[in-house]
This record gives structure tokens, sequence and C-alpha cells, in this order.
């Protein structure tokens, strides 16, 4: 939860640290690969994640620092198995089903490009579900990068997956839940589209 609108979705306070919480490498997939909806799964949920990615060893960094350390900014997918994840108490399982974290279209970084102020969006077979804008965020790129190098070392090529807009499909009502056929793009400014179609897997 590290924006303010997905805060106020669910009547939640604003949290005074980041919630981290892991998916596995084998869960990563590309631009126009299939999100497999694991067997039987009635629950899974997509949702637009800005993506940050280390370009060298990141220990203790300052925030003031963080820049320094990020090789450029892509968009993810965070896909979600939410009965799995409401079975289980905690987010591992349903956060890393195969295939549930589509990255890409690029990897981008540049003079003028500002992570804390970019456009983001989600659409699932056009319609948009997700609009909003970092500004939103609770804590910030550099911020989360000096928070989470306190705790772990980062090394290049980690990814960090900055939370979410207002939006997510189970806060609905009813809840807007992913189906085969579905086709998914979420969409940040200055990085492009990434989409991917949904299919029951095996």
């Amino acid at each position: 939860m590290n924006y303010r609108d997905h805060a106020e979705e669910q009547d939640e306070p604003i949290p005074e640290k980041p919630l981290l919480f892991g998916k596995a490498p084998t869960a990563v997939t590309h631009p126009e690969a299939p999100i497999r909806r694991p067997p039987g799964s009635k629950g899974s949920t997509t949702r637009s994640n800005w993506g940050v990615v280390t370009g060298r060893e990141a220990h203790r960094v300052d925030a003031a620092d963080a820049e320094e350390y990020v090789v450029g900014y892509t968009v993810v997918d965070d896909v979600s198995g939410r009965d799995a994840q409401f079975d289980d108490g905690q987010f591992l399982r349903g956060k890393s089903y195969d295939t549930f974290a589509p990255m890409g279209p690029a990897l981008t970084k540049g003079d003028g490009f500002d992570p804390n102020a970019t456009d983001v969006a989600l659409r699932v077979n056009g319609e948009t579900k997700q609009s909003s804008n970092t500004e939103e965020f609770i804590f910030d790129v550099y911020e989360l990068v000096e928070y989470i190098s306190h705790a772990m070392t980062l090394r290049p090529g980690d990814v960090i997956s900055t939370g979410t807009p207002g939006g997510v499909g189970i806060f609905r009502d009813p809840p807007d839940l992913l189906e085969a056929g579905d086709t998914v793009e979420a969409e940040i400014e200055g990085i492009g589209t990434l989409s991917n179609p949904v299919v029951d897997g095996e």
C-alpha cells in the first residue's frame, strides 16, 4: 500500500513505513506472454506497478544517493492470487505463481524523467481500471531504495515493485477478477504499455 488513493479505497490509515513482500523470480514473464491462472483459482487480480531496477550493489544507501544505484525503470504487472493470499494470511504464494510478474516493455531512465511524478494506468479489455500518478506515492522511489537496502543488500538486476494505485479489482463491488480471454494492459507514462493475455493454466 504505497499510494494514498489505494489506502483510501480500503479505508486504511496512511502507513508510517513500507510493508514489504517478495515475489519468486519464476513469476517473471515478458510482454505479450500469457498470464496463466492457477487451476481452480477464482480470485486472481492485476495491478499496475512502477518497477525500479537496480544497476549496482546497494547496501544501506541514503535516499539522497539512491538514484545512482538505479539503472532504469519499467512496468510491472503485480498479478495476485487473492484466494491463496487470503487463505495463507500472507503474500508469498499468492504473489508468486508462475507468470504473475510480467515486466516490460522497456527500461527507461534519463534527464527530465521523474519517477515520482508520472501517470500510471491499467486497462482490462480496453476498460480503464486504474488511473493515477506517482505523485500519490506515500514513499517515493528513493525512500524505498533507502528503506529496503537498510534491510537487505540489493544486487544488480533486482526489481523493486513500488505498489499500486487505487482501483484494485478485489476492492470493487462486486470484485473484478481476471478471466481467461482477458487482455491486461499496464501503462506508465514515458515507458510504454505492457500487454498480456490471460489464459487458464494447467
